[in-house]
């Protein structure tokens, strides 16, 4: 009680003496703070702290009462290291048996030229790109990568002087072995060749042996070179004109069309084989049809008989290389030819002459004549430099050149009563052309287009058939705007990588195609659905032909060497 009764001081307003100790206001009650632990001398833990601070640390020691500095941690270890003792982390900054190794994120191409620089130079940069190790003269010394080539060679000829001292005497006569060393330009240089050695009988028999095939083989490619191809015909009929004086090519007078409504045909009725390699096209002879045209990778061209006795009547041989493309004029006397040898020939059917013969140089890859009577001496070919040139064949002059498409051109087809042509082109477009106006006045490209190398007209002559390598045929009004009709698309066959041939019916109502697994597809023209699909060839159908007098025939050729002909 005299405890509480010291801790009020007089006077105040809260002491049990005094007036308004049951005041509202009056503060709480206060005591003063005692410590019950036992008074503690520190003078003896402040020295040990301050000791065990300034001393460094014990390595075998596991357990440390303080919290030690960052220069206790990474000092070395005071006193005498045992000379055979195992080098361990615990000795100081070496962890490893060279030093101390810093680990440092480096890009490999950075360490790879800082190797190779001190590996030739002999001076590097450090990773942190601060310090240079090493014998650097500059300032700023270049890596390996970044000296020019003139550097390059200094460096290297010096390195060279300073490795093989002063040059001798004798290195400066040709004639001594000396000279051949400090001269030499590759590894063998300073070899000195032995005395010839004498060749056995065997050894000399085979290299006479060698240099002969050498030489028959080197002329024998001059001679292909120089030779050129002598245009040659054989003809494989009976006679070539009848009792009456008429030639073989005459088509017979009772020749008329069966009927006007044409049908697919259901079964093969006849095979021509006779080219030895692959058939490219196709062609009957106009308005008749009683002849077949054919050109074959053989460099052959063969015609045949189709109404009468079907067989080979007459072979052209004068492309050296296969043939591309064959064309009749307009009444079947004459033919053109266009083969990968660079040449377009013009032929007599006839009589297999070779009447003339028009080169550019560039591979023809399509050859046409006006369909005009009155202008059937005007031929136009599609060459590989991406130009359609036009020939006048009595004067033999190229007349014009039509020079816009950026690819090879694939077709020409005289649309508009031969007023104008559309071409098709490896640059995925089609062009439409005024006859003999170097203009395009119709250019079509879409992003969704593809080449199109084979194009076909309508019987009504105002739509046209392109055969996309898409895998579609797409149809294309020959009016003014050229407008891609969108809901006409014939599908289903594959033809992408081939230059299937595309034909219409006589009539019009089918559209027939080739495709790239050897069958000929037909579509019916108005619904666009498939009809038909006849198995044809074993390798790819390149070629079909619808007859144009008998409404049921079409022949077909593949890449097989056969010709078929289907009823």
């Amino acid at each position: 009680m005299d405890l509480l009764q010291s801790s009020y001081a007089p006077g105040d307003a809260s002491s049990p003496d005094g007036e308004s100790l049951s005041s509202p206001d009056s503060s709480p009650l206060r005591l003063p703070t005692k410590s019950a632990a036992p008074a503690v001398d520190e003078t003896a833990l402040a020295l040990s702290t301050a000791a065990s601070t300034s001393r460094p640390l014990d390595p075998s020691v596991h357990l440390v009462p303080f919290n030690p500095t960052a220069d206790q941690l990474w000092a070395p270890v005071l006193g005498p290291q045992h000379p055979h003792a195992p080098i361990s982390s615990a000795s100081g900054h070496r962890n490893h048996k060279l030093g101390h190794v810093e680990d440092a994120a480096l890009l490999p191409f950075l360490f790879d030229e800082q190797y190779n620089t001190f590996h030739r130079f002999g001076y590097a940069s450090d990773p942190s790109g601060l310090h240079i190790i090493g014998d650097a003269q500059a300032p700023n010394p270049d890596t390996v990568y970044n000296l020019p080539p003139s550097e390059h060679k200094r460096r290297r000829i010096q390195s060279k002087e300073e490795n093989q001292g002063p040059v001798p005497p004798e290195a400066e006569n040709p004639a001594a072995d000396e000279w051949v060393v400090h001269n030499k330009k590759s590894p063998w240089a300073g070899v000195r060749e032995g005395p010839p050695v004498e060749l056995t009988e065997e050894q000399k028999q085979y290299a006479e042996a060698h240099a002969a095939k050498k030489a028959e083989k080197e002329a024998r490619g001059e001679g292909k070179e120089k030779t050129e191809v002598v245009a040659k015909t054989t003809f494989h009929g009976k006679e070539e004109k009848d009792y009456q004086g008429r030639s073989w090519i005459t088509p017979p007078k009772d020749a008329k069309a069966t009927n006007e409504r044409c049908y697919i045909p259901k079964r093969c009725v006849h095979e021509w084989v006779g080219h030895t390699k692959g058939v490219s096209a196709i062609r009957f002879s106009p308005k008749y049809g009683h002849l077949l045209l054919s050109a074959s990778m053989d460099c052959k061209i063969k015609i045949w008989d189709v109404l009468e006795s079907k067989t080979c009547m007459r072979t052209y041989m004068g492309h050296n290389k296969a043939v591309r493309d064959i064309s009749f004029c307009s009444d079947g006397s004459k033919f053109l030819s266009a083969g990968y040898d660079r040449n377009i020939q013009y032929w007599d059917t006839e009589t297999g002459q070779v009447i003339s013969t028009f080169s550019t140089g560039k591979v023809p890859y399509v050859v046409k004549l006006n369909p005009d009577e009155d202008k059937q001496n005007i031929l136009l070919a599609g060459m590989s430099d991406k130009k359609i040139v036009q020939w006048d064949m009595r004067s033999g002059e190229i007349t014009q050149e039509y020079d816009q498409h950026l690819g090879a051109v694939n077709t020409i087809t005289f649309v508009d009563n031969n007023r104008r042509f559309v071409t098709s082109s490896d640059d995925k477009s089609l062009r439409v052309w005024e006859y003999g106006i170097p203009v395009v006045i119709k250019y079509i490209s879409e992003p969704h287009m593809h080449s199109m190398p084979s194009i076909a007209v309508h019987p009504n002559s105002n739509w046209l058939a392109a055969q996309s390598l898409d895998n579609q045929i797409l149809i294309y009004s020959t009016k003014e705007r050229f407008q891609l009709n969108k809901k006409k698309r014939f599908a289903g066959h594959i033809v992408a990588g081939y230059a299937c041939q595309v034909s219409f019916s006589p009539d019009g109502r089918f559209v027939m195609s080739g495709d790239g697994e050897g069958s000929c597809w037909f579509w019916d023209w108005k619904s666009c659905r498939r009809f038909k699909t006849l198995k044809c060839h074993n390798g790819v159908c390149i070629g079909c032909e619808w007859h144009p007098l008998e409404t049921s025939k079409v022949a077909t050729c593949g890449w097989d060497g056969v010709i078929k002909y289907w009823d």
